[in-house]
């Protein structure tokens, strides 16, 4: 149990009992990271169940089933858009992280895998990122025990 980093992984196909995407507020199918989730999970009914759930705000996370992927849930977490690191973004990444560990232990999951939120698309420096996602992952690891995937392109 713990923290395990994964250099040059596939968010999509680890075998685990959630997978995060990397979410935006509306919960829609997006590129990067959520386009491969959506595209693995192979299902419209993820969209659909996605429509019912949003919208869901930054530094929060929301859980569907994870249709035909190898794990049994995808969290969506939503990261913050990086404005200059003024606008409350670390504070925002940080409780995307908590919020989707939480979402998961609430689904009684003990296994998931996270890709680097935030440090796509939406420009959050990639240092940073790692730096704040660790930081969450160990503050949450301190109280409850899962093993934790953090997967690196």
């Amino acid at each position: 149990m713990g923290l395990k980093v994964v250099v040059n992984g596939d968010v999509t196909n680890m075998e685990v009992d959630a997978v995060v995407n990397a979410a935006n507020e509306q919960l829609a199918r997006g590129g990067g990271v959520c386009g491969a989730i959506f595209a693995a999970a192979e299902d419209p009914g993820l969209e659909e169940e996605c429509k019912k759930l949003a919208p869901c705000p930054t530094g929060s996370a929301v859980v569907t089933g994870a249709y035909n992927m190898q794990a049994k849930y995808i969290v969506h977490a939503v990261g913050p858009v990086w404005k200059d690191g003024f606008h409350k973004e670390e504070q925002q990444l940080h409780d995307a992280y908590i919020s989707a560990l939480t979402a998961a232990k609430e689904k009684g999951c003990k296994s998931i895998a996270f890709p680097l939120i935030s440090s796509g698309i939406y420009g959050y420096p990639r240092e940073d990122a790692m730096r704040v996602a660790m930081g969450a992952i160990n503050e949450y690891l301190k109280n409850y025990l899962m093993d934790v995937f953090l997967v690196l392109k």
